[in-house]
């Protein structure tokens, strides 16, 4: 269905009638096709789209929100949203209990962070997103449990002026030219807006794509940030003022996700682009740095902490002779390393009665389905394949995963 959600519609499924449709739903059994058409009989075929499209868009949202069930989506922001463990990490770093505003607020990902810190005055020039990012709030946040009120307006952000605030955070549209950009001047609001909310408050956060580029003045004056949850960089954030720890910096880090809120595993600050020592040789371990610290440009700086090399210039591999236990590296035990050759390596699991191989392809050429099929794997020990340049060629190292201390 290509028809415009009213916002009529929008303020009926966040409300009682609506919110007591999808939990039916949630409980009902047989296909939705049936559902649907019985639906039709209480309800418009608007309203009976827009329920059932939100149950689908609850199970996309399951892996960034654990409370999807309890909460609201649209379709063009669901992507866009900040999950709720990174949300929470990020509001640590506002003032707690001062006036905060969120600016291209969406669905209230970061709002639901910033919400447990202080009063919020939430911003979006759409008003069906405010309603669901309410609505979120209200199920998720609900008056009379500490948590200070928060106003919404449906206001184009870039003409918001955020003097009144304590800090502000931004998170600009990136698909406003109708498909997804990483430059700065192709997002809504702009830098020129930027610069002028920045003017206006100069303690901001702005929320980008990990593969962002930004201004060269933002490089000097701000705190660069890559953010990662369970091993995936998910963003990006530019923190201005007293926001920033570390002006001038990048910081890399890396989150797990805990049933009760995130944990902080591994964090890395430093410049970018650290030269990366080689190896002139494979060392007992293998690292693989963390997304969020080859994203932030930090992998050199990681290295030369642990006193790491590369096993190759323009890899990030890292080897060593020492075991480690860093939040920011996955480290590998190294069992064999050859010249990566279908055939020998065939042998080389079949000896090791290998019939279950996690592969990862850095640096060469190689689909790892192909390659898993080419092997024949049998038997029932398991092992790690990392396929990587080393010098001149390319090596295929055997290997097992060394789960970090305390890890489930």
């Amino acid at each position: 269905m290509n028809t415009p959600i009213s916002l009529d519609d929008i303020r009926w499924l966040v409300g009682p009638e609506g919110a007591g449709l999808l939990a039916e739903l949630g409980r009902s059994a047989g296909s939705l096709a049936a559902i649907a058409e019985r639906l039709k009989r209480r309800f418009s075929p608007e309203r009976v789209h827009l329920a059932l499209e939100q149950i689908e868009l609850r199970r996309r949202a399951a892996r960034k929100f654990p409370d999807a069930p309890r909460m609201f989506f649209l379709p063009e922001t669901i992507q866009q949203a900040t999950d709720r463990w990174i949300a929470g990490y990020k509001a640590g770093r506002f003032p707690a209990g001062e006036p905060l505003a969120d600016l291209c607020c969406g669905i209230g990902g970061d709002l639901l962070g910033l919400a447990a810190r202080g009063p919020v005055t939430a911003v979006d020039a759409s008003a069906a997103a405010l309603a669901v990012a309410e609505a979120n709030l209200r199920s998720l946040l609900p008056p009379g449990q500490g948590v200070p009120p928060c106003e919404f307006r449906a206001e184009d952000a870039g003409r918001f002026r955020v003097d009144r605030f304590a800090a502000w955070h931004l998170d600009p549209d990136r698909r406003a030219g109708g498909r997804r950009t990483t430059r700065l001047d192709g997002c809504q609001p702009g830098p020129a807006t930027i610069d002028r909310l920045l003017l206006e408050c100069p303690n901001g956060a702005i929320k980008l794509a990990p593969a962002s580029e930004t201004p060269q003045g933002w490089q000097r004056e701000a705190e660069l940030e890559w953010i990662s949850r369970d091993r995936e960089c998910r963003q990006q954030v530019a923190w201005f003022g007293a926001l920033a720890g570390n002006p001038g910096l990048r910081r890399a880090t890396i989150l797990r996700s805990r049933s009760d809120g995130s944990a902080i595993v591994g964090t890395v600050v430093g410049q970018a682009h650290r030269r990366l020592p080689t190896a002139d040789r494979l060392g007992r371990y293998v690292f693989d740095p963390d997304s969020a610290v080859i994203a932030a440009g930090l992998t050199g700086h990681l290295a030369r902490r642990h006193a790491l090399a590369a096993i190759h210039p323009a890899a990030s591999y890292l080897t060593g002779d020492d075991l480690l236990d860093d939040g920011c590296l996955q480290c590998f035990e190294v069992s064999d390393a050859l010249p990566f050759d279908r055939k020998r390596l065939r042998a080389l699991v079949r000896q090791r009665g290998i019939g279950r191989l996690e592969i990862k392809v850095r640096g060469v050429d190689g689909n790892p389905e192909r390659i898993r099929r080419e092997l024949r794997l049998q038997g029932s020990g398991e092992a790690v394949l990392l396929l990587a340049r080393a010098g001149r060629r390319a090596v295929a190292i055997l290997a097992r995963r060394i789960r970090p201390h305390g890890a489930a």
